[in-house]
């Protein structure tokens, strides 16, 4: 019965633009393998027809974070190569064997009842999260070497590679090829990756034998020059109400924002509990009836009241919140600059239960 419902919000993602921002990516770095990553849920737009989406345009990997995302691809019938490279400690996965997934591991703890799987031997090049220290990276060559493993690449992660001219990049490049001279010196003959969405546009001389590529896939680009990125989500919802306030009236919880002239307003049944960012309140505009419009006062959890001033809008007339930016709407760039925060966990954010996700683009 619920279904039968319109929406009171939704994400349309347009999976034709997933196709033209793989096909650039995957130009830039030429001959190689291509890895599109698609952990979180393909960052909040949806790991199974994104994935397949990237696929058909010329991405010859996946990547996921989690091995219950890797097996939830496999699930849906996806059997290019996977990489997994990050669960709790004491996670069996021995799952990934039997589902051809291939594993991420930067510890000898992590190749503990391990048998038969083909791994990914991360080095911690200056990013201090995930992989293996320097000083521990010959132990783990050679445990890798004497397990019953194949040793199939090494690979590391970019901290400052969306930061054009920092020293961090070479630093980082240093290390990794120091880390590659011991295991080959130690008798592996791994591939190597380590070029992120930024590297893959600006650092040829670190494509290696594969490109990853995450947040520039959907769109959103990662440098501060211009590129033929085309976002791939939009979200939008509708009017649910109108009403007309004198001068003198407020608006939402705390009075915030008193109207200083008689203006119309328009009630659209999102909050932050649909992912709109309560740190918005007042900062924020939206696209309704040909123009953008002011947010007044807070965003309350199921709510957001747009000023409409002396224009006529009526109920059911569709409120964009943030898209592409080709029409003058917000984006989810101008979301993350007003809040403080980056454009990745604006468009994840859009995982919730209430918001309904849309496709568009062949085969959607």
């Amino acid at each position: 019965m619920a279904d039968a419902l319109p929406p009171r919000a939704e994400v349309v993602i347009d999976l034709d633009r997933v196709r033209h921002n793989v096909a650039l990516l995957a130009a830039r770095a030429p001959g190689i393998d291509a890895m599109a990553v698609v952990k979180a849920d393909a960052y909040g737009h949806g790991a199974v027809p994104v994935a397949r989406a990237a696929l058909s345009a010329g991405a010859t990997w996946l990547g996921s974070c989690s091995l219950g995302e890797a097996l939830a691809l496999r699930s849906a019938g996806i059997t290019a190569p996977i990489l997994s490279w990050l669960d709790v400690a004491g996670a069996d996965l021995g799952a990934a064997v039997d589902a051809g997934v291939d594993l991420g591991v930067s510890s000898v703890d992590q190749l503990r009842g391990l048998f038969g799987a083909r791994v990914h031997l991360k080095i911690d090049t200056g990013l201090s999260r995930n992989g293996c220290p320097p000083e521990l990276w010959p132990e783990l060559v050679r445990a890798a070497l004497d397990s019953d493993n194949e040793v199939y690449a090494i690979w590391s992660h970019l901290a400052c590679a969306d930061e054009p001219g920092r020293e961090s990049v070479d630093r980082q490049a240093k290390r990794f090829a120091a880390a590659y001279e011991v295991a080959v010196a130690a008798g592996a003959r791994p591939r190597r990756h380590l070029a992120n969405s930024a590297a893959t546009l600006n650092r040829p001389d670190l494509h290696f034998d594969m490109v990853r590529f995450g947040i520039a896939m959907y769109g959103l680009n990662p440098l501060p020059q211009p590129e033929d990125l085309r976002p791939v989500m939009t979200f939008r919802s509708s009017v649910a109400l109108t009403k007309r306030i004198p001068a003198g009236e407020s608006v939402s919880y705390g009075q915030t924002w008193t109207a200083g002239r008689d203006t119309n307003l328009a009630l659209v049944p999102v909050g932050y509990g649909d992912g709109v960012p309560r740190s918005l309140s007042d900062r924020m505009d939206v696209w309704l009836a040909g123009k953008r419009r002011p947010i007044r006062g807070r965003v309350c959890m199921d709510q957001i009241v747009v000023d409409c001033g002396d224009d006529p809008v009526f109920p059911g007339a569709e409120v964009i919140l943030f898209g592409s930016g080709e029409r003058g709407e917000p984006t989810a760039r101008e979301w993350a600059d007003t809040t403080g925060t980056i454009d990745y966990e604006i468009v994840t954010g859009m995982c919730r239960p209430r918001v309904v996700r849309r496709y568009l683009g062949a085969d959607s």
